[in-house]
C-alpha cells in the first residue's frame, strides 16, 4: 500500500477527550474515529488490526475443536423471558420494538440464542461434546461508556458454547477452552494471568477471567511469576490429561485482582523472589454454568438408556475489539505504538527519504515490489514530506519493521533497516535488508 493514496487521518497533537494511551494513540494514528458516545467507526489501519487479532483468536478456537456459525445481533425477546434473565439483565441491554409490537434486544451475550439452535438441531448423546462459536458485534448500554475502545458500548466479540453430556465431560471442554485463550494471548505477544472470578449476569458456579499485564490498566494483580513463564505452545488438545495438567498448575498459583487479595496468603504462598505487583486488564473470561439454561429452555439429548439428559453448558468469551486497546496499553513508547509482528497492520514499512529523487525511487520501488510478491504487508511512504514527519508517521503507528532509503544510501546500494520495538538500526545492502525483514 503506498501512503500518498493510503487513507490514514493521523493527528499530531493528543485529543482532549482521550484518557488513556490507547485511546489517544488509536484517534492520533488513524484507527478509528467516534461515531458517538462509546461507539466508533474503524478506518483502514485499525480494522487491519481488529481482522489480525480476530484472525488468532480463530485459528486457536479452531484448533481446540470448535466450529464456527454466526448469531444475529438482534434478538428475540421471547428467548431472554424463557430463561428468566429478560426482566433482570438491567438497563445495558437495549431494547427494541419492532412494528409488529415484538419486542427484541440488540444482544449484549448469547446464551439464549445458541440453546435455542442447539435445542432444535441436536437430539442423541452421540452428538455431544459440541462445541460452537460465532464473532460478532455486541451491545451494551454502559452508564459512562469512556476510554475508547476499551470500555465502549458497541464491540465486537468472540464467544463460545459447550454442550457436553454430564459435569466431567463439562470440564473437559471448560479446560480446553482454558488452555485455548493462554494459547490465543500469548501469540499476540500478552502474558495472560487466569484468575478465579465471580460469574455476574451470566451466571454458574465456575469461571475465571484472564487478565494481560498492562502498567495502565485498570486493576492491581498480585500472582506467583511462575505464571508469566509457562509455556503452552506445544498443547496436545487431543490428550485430556495434559490439558487437564496445564489448568491444574495454573489453577494452583496465587493469582488475584485487588477485589480478592489476600496479602497473608500471598505472603504465605509465593516466595518473595515470585511476587508480583502491577496491574491489568481484563480480555478475557470463560464460564462453567451446568444446567442453568439447558434446564429453563429443555435442552435436552436422548441418554444411552432412552432418558432425556439434560446437557451441560459453558460460555468463554473474549473482547476482539478490546484487545486491540489492550495491546496498546501492553505495547507502547513516548512515539507511539509498537505493534507485536502478529497483530501489526504492517509488517514493514519503507521510508522513501526524497521522493522525485532517481535513485532513491528505484531503490524504493525494487523493495517494494519484492516485500509484495513475497506476500508480505507493506506500507511504502512516497509522500512528498518532510523526514521528520515520515518518521513520526512510521513511529506513530507502530509498524515492526522500517526499510529508510535515503540520497547517499541509494548511490551505494545500502538500506538502514529500523526495527520499531528497540530502535535499534542497521545499514545493509538491499538484498540483505529485504532477508532481514521477510526472515
Amino acid at each position: 500500500m503506498r501512503l500518498s493514496s493510503y487513507f490514514l487521518p493521523t493527528l499530531k497533537e493528543d485529543p482532549a477527550e482521550a484518557q488513556i494511551v490507547s485511546h489517544r494513540l488509536m484517534l492520533r494514528a488513524g484507527m478509528v474515529r467516534q461515531a458517538s458516545a462509546g461507539i466508533y467507526s474503524w478506518l483502514p489501519m485499525g480494522l487491519r488490526v481488529l481482522r489480525n487479532v480476530e484472525q488468532i483468536v480463530r485459528e486457536e478456537q479452531n484448533e481446540a475443536g470448535c466450529q464456527e456459525i454466526l448469531m444475529p445481533t438482534i434478538q428475540s425477546a421471547d428467548l431472554w423471558r424463557e430463561s428468566g434473565r429478560y426482566d433482570g439483565y438491567g438497563q445495558e441491554m437495549l431494547r427494541i420494538v419492532d412494528r409488529h409490537d415484538r419486542d427484541m434486544l440488540y444482544g449484549p451475550t448469547n446464551e439464549e440464542l445458541i440453546t435455542d439452535i442447539f435445542r432444535n438441531s441436536v437430539r442423541s448423546y452421540r452428538d455431544l461434546p459440541k462445541l460452537l462459536y460465532h464473532i460478532q458485534w455486541k451491545f451494551r448500554d454502559e452508564v459512562r461508556p469512556r476510554f475508547g475502545v476499551m470500555r465502549g458500548r458497541e464491540f465486537l466479540m468472540k464467544d463460545s458454547y459447550s454442550f457436553d453430556l454430564d459435569h466431567a465431560a463439562a470440564r473437559r471442554s471448560y479446560n480446553k477452552m482454558f488452555v485455548a485463550y493462554l494459547r490465543t494471548f500469548r501469540r499476540m505477544g500478552l502474558k495472560a494471568i487466569p484468575m478465579q472470578a465471580d460469574a455476574g449476569p451470566i451466571g454458574g458456579d465456575l469461571s475465571h477471567e484472564f487478565i494481560i499485564q498492562a502498567d495502565t490498566g485498570e486493576s492491581e494483580i498480585y500472582c506467583d511469576t511462575e505464571f508469566l513463564n509457562f509455556d503452552t505452545s506445544n498443547t496436545e488438545y487431543g490428550d485430556d490429561k495434559h490439558i487437564k495438567n496445564i489448568v491444574d498448575y495454573y489453577t494452583s498459583l496465587y493469582a488475584c485482582t485487588d477485589e480478592k487479595h489476600e496479602q497473608e496468603v500471598f505472603e504465605r504462598e509465593v516466595p518473595e523472589i515470585r511476587r508480583y505487583v502491577g496491574r491489568g486488564i481484563e480480555v478475557g473470561h470463560i464460564f462453567y454454568f451446568g444446567t442453568k439454561y439447558s434446564e429453563k429452555m429443555n435442552a435436552a439429548v436422548t441418554g444411552p438408556d432412552g432418558s432425556d439428559i439434560v446437557v451441560e453448558m459453558g460460555s468463554y468469551g473474549i473482547g476482539v475489539s478490546r484487545l486491540v486497546g489492550a495491546i496498546i496499553e501492553a505495547y507502547h513508547d513516548d512515539a507511539g505504538i509498537v505493534w507485536p509482528d502478529s497483530v501489526a497492520p504492517f509488517a514493514v514499512g519503507i521510508i522513501n527519504l526524497r521522493s522525485g529523487d532517481t535513485a532513491c525511487d528505484i531503490a524504493c520501488e525494487d523493495l517494494y515490489a519484492k516485500i509484495q510478491a513475497a506476500s508480505i504487508d507493506v506500507l511504502y511512504d512516497d509522500r512528498d514530506e518532510r523526514a521528520g514527519a515520515k518518521f513520526a508517521d512510521m513511529d506513530l503507528i507502530g509498524v515492526p519493521w522500517q526499510l529508510i532509503v535515503g540520497p547517499r544510501g541509494s548511490k551505494s546500494g545500502i538500506v538502514e533497516v529500523k526495527r520499531r520495538a528497540t530502535g535499534e538500526r542497521e545499514e545493509f545492502s538491499l538484498e540483505a535488508a529485504l532477508s532481514r525483514v521477510l526472515s
